[in-house]
């Protein structure tokens, strides 16, 4: 289990990135679900012992991350939002290079391990390919296959499905499903939906704080009886934002479709709608914003 307790960190510039986050994130997939900007980055960053908190405390199993790094270092896998590669070098003697400097030594060895991953993360057809002629979703899956070398017990991957195709995400979200069965996962975005289809347990953070947390089932559940839908022309949009608590707007066949968030029934053509993962995630970050 990975335990966090009152993490923060506060840049040179005074601002503050992360604000007393505490977190328990047992094995399985765990969602962290953010805007850009919300401190999701600083936060893996931090727990990948890439950069040092300003303070706080962060434990996995018998590991204390912050005092022994280079215990964590052994056990973690890391994929990031941005990862650089040598374009010209083929797949399979990338993946050779990155086992040899995570200490895979033996050749016999690191072969069996390169070319497992390569079959894993379904991309063995193509391993003597250069990187530069690799697809985006290709890309994040030979990022993960380099975050598998040693057998990590913990997985952090940070916005891995951001700009990615609907079929490329689908395999690179079954791929983490598969990962995630037995090590921590840790997935950080802004994409609700990789939450939803993916991770039993989940946290939203908003301006570096933790402000809600629990089940994805739960967390909607806890919305029964309470999103309302309407749908009003965009020039209508203010004035019910003046009136009701509008968690979320998109446009539909030239109109616009609001909810908003009551208790009662608002009356004025409203009508209650099931709500979702993204009515939780909006009327969150909608009651963080307003406190601000």
């Amino acid at each position: 289990m990975l335990i966090i307790e009152n993490l923060t960190h506060v840049y040179a510039n005074g601002v503050r990135a992360l604000d007393e986050v505490s977190l328990k994130i047992p094995p399985g997939m765990y969602g962290l679900l953010g805007p850009n900007g919300a401190g999701k980055s600083t936060l893996m960053r931090t727990i990948a012992t890439l950069q040092a908190p300003t303070s706080g405390y962060i434990r996995f199993d018998d590991i204390d991350v912050l005092k022994t790094p280079e215990l964590l270092r052994r056990t973690l896998g890391y994929l990031p939002q941005d990862f650089g590669v040598y374009p010209r070098v083929s797949a399979y003697d990338m993946l050779d290079h990155m086992a040899v400097l995570k200490g895979v030594a033996d050749a016999k060895h690191r072969k069996a391990v390169v070319e497992g991953l390569l079959a894993q993360v379904n991309l063995w057809n193509v391993r003597k390919k250069a990187l530069a002629g690799f697809s985006g979703g290709m890309r994040q899956r030979f990022g993960i296959a380099q975050a598998l070398i040693g057998d990590p017990r913990l997985i952090i991957v940070d916005e891995p499905t951001a700009g990615l195709d609907p079929e490329e995400r689908n395999r690179f979200l079954n791929l983490l499903a598969e990962i995630g069965e037995n090590v921590v996962v840790i997935l950080s975005t802004h994409i609700v939906e990789d939450v939803s289809d993916l991770c039993p347990a989940m946290a939203i953070i908003c301006d570096g704080r933790i402000v809600r947390e629990g089940a994805p089932l739960d967390l909607v559940q806890g919305l029964k009886g309470r999103i309302w839908m309407k749908t009003i022309d965009k020039a209508e949009l203010e004035a019910v934002k003046a009136e009701r608590q509008v968690i979320s707007t998109r446009l539909f066949a030239g109109r616009t479709v609001i909810h908003v968030l009551a208790d009662s029934d608002p009356g004025d053509g409203f009508t209650p709608v099931t709500g979702g993962l993204e009515d939780v995630y909006f009327s969150t970050l909608a009651t963080c914003r307003r406190a601000a």
